[in-house]
């Protein structure tokens, strides 16, 4: 029998979770603090599901040094669920903004104010994506799907900098935003770290700051909490739970209380409807769950428990430090492997540019993408228990996914396999 100490699992997602959170999970599914029914059976509004909630939200915030003027939000939308909620809410608020604007020009004209606000919509709404990677593009695909691609404005491609391919990010003075003196987008999207192609924003976008900037959207499901974020440059903030925070059944989003009621109000459903624009799905409309607590509907709580013990357990390991601890040995653990990687160019290849490589997913290829050398290479670290290294089945090659809950231990034995591979090939 293969024991969980003989594995070092380096998959994409689910990701591996400390074996110490794991422990007390079993336990806590069994009997909850004694209470004799476990965490799955306790309903998601009793004091004990708001404790976890709380403690959750307390370790997220100090670890992020998130401001007093955010406010977190659980939901089950999962990554992809966020991508359809971003365009409803953001759209919605903007919609509503340029309602009351033109009210104030024309009074009470309903009809006028109708009229008026279908022109600027069809002239001015745009949402501008940053397309990097497999997951920004079919983001951008579902805000197309959803408000017509005529509203979604690419303001990069990497593939048009890369043959075709993802892999690079090109310069800021290349991208095509749309103009904030006319008026700016609705918000602007990227995906902080691109999970299948290994494409990670070396930092904030310097085009994106400024007093006018505009709102600011990123999915950062896959590098969450394993560096420093200066939070209060993004509007919103989301990611699935299940690479570095928790299992899978929880995406969670970070966002400006400045875009929530009684600050913001989105736009009628009525109105939407007007203007041929989609309404939301209530379950995805983030004023709804703030101000149920994010407990509008059955929250699954054993899945926040999980994220929260994790958090709190960086909390407790980094102390003052905060993120900043983890983010240390996150880049050391990729140093390594991109060190050892790049010591043996006649046997493998880094994929994406080194200005944009991901610290968390490390993509390369085995004797130029030859297939049975790539096999032989996944047989041989299976062999070392080192599992979970195929590259998503879109682009192929090798992926080392250097997660939280990847030892330092495990990277440096992935090291010494690359070394051990490359020397005998």
């Amino acid at each position: 029998m293969v024991n969980r100490s003989d594995v070092n699992y380096f998959g994409a997602g689910p990701a591996p979770l400390p074996t110490t959170v794991l422990e007390k999970a079993s336990q806590a599914l069994l009997n909850y603090k004694d209470k004799g029914i476990g965490l799955c059976e306790i309903s998601h509004r009793s004091p004990e599901a708001n404790e976890i909630l709380a403690d959750c939200k307390h370790a997220l915030s100090t670890l992020l040094s998130i401001p007093d003027d955010y406010e977190i939000l659980f939901l089950q939308s999962g990554g992809s669920g966020e991508f359809s909620a971003t365009v409803y809410n953001l759209v919605s608020i903007w919609v509503e903004k340029k309602r009351a604007k033109i009210a104030e020009e024309v009074g009470d004209d309903k009809d006028e104010v109708l009229r008026r606000l279908r022109r600027v919509v069809d002239e001015e709404l745009k949402l501008d994506y940053l397309v990097t990677g497999s997951w920004s593009l079919k983001a951008s695909q579902e805000a197309a799907r959803l408000v017509g691609a005529k509203h979604v404005n690419i303001a990069t491609d990497a593939r048009k900098i890369s043959h075709g391919k993802f892999g690079n990010i090109a310069p800021e003075d290349q991208w095509t935003l749309t103009p904030r003196s006319a008026g700016g987008p609705a918000f602007v999207y990227f995906c902080d770290n691109e999970t299948v192609d290994g494409v990670e924003f070396p930092s904030f976008p310097k085009s994106l700051e400024g007093e006018d900037a505009p709102l600011v959207c990123a999915d950062m499901s896959s590098n969450f909490i394993s560096r420093n974020v200066d939070v209060s440059k993004y509007a919103v903030i989301f990611g699935g739970a299940q690479k570095n925070i928790g299992n899978t059944g929880i995406a969670i989003v970070i966002m400006r209380k400045s875009l929530l009621p009684p600050h913001s109000t989105p736009a009628s459903p009525d109105l939407l409807r007007e203007l041929n624009l989609a309404v939301g799905p209530i379950v995805l409309d983030y004023p709804t769950i703030a101000k149920n607590n994010s407990l509008y509907n059955t929250l699954p709580i054993f899945d926040v428990w999980v994220a929260g013990q994790v958090m709190s357990g960086l909390v407790n390991s980094f102390g003052a430090k905060r993120i900043g601890g983890q983010e240390e040995i996150s880049n050391e653990k990729a140093r390594l492997i991109y060190e050892a990687i790049e010591k043996y160019p006649s046997v493998y290849r880094v994929v994406p540019d080194k200005s944009v490589r991901s610290r968390m997913n490390i993509c390369f290829r085995v004797g130029g993408g030859d297939a049975d050398k790539e096999k032989a290479f996944l047989a041989g670290a299976e062999k070392k228990g080192l599992l979970g290294l195929k590259g998503h089945r879109s682009v192929g090659g090798i992926r080392a996914s250097n997660y939280n809950a990847v030892s330092l231990q495990g990277a440096k034995l992935l090291v010494s396999y690359l070394e051990q591979f490359a020397e005998s090939a």
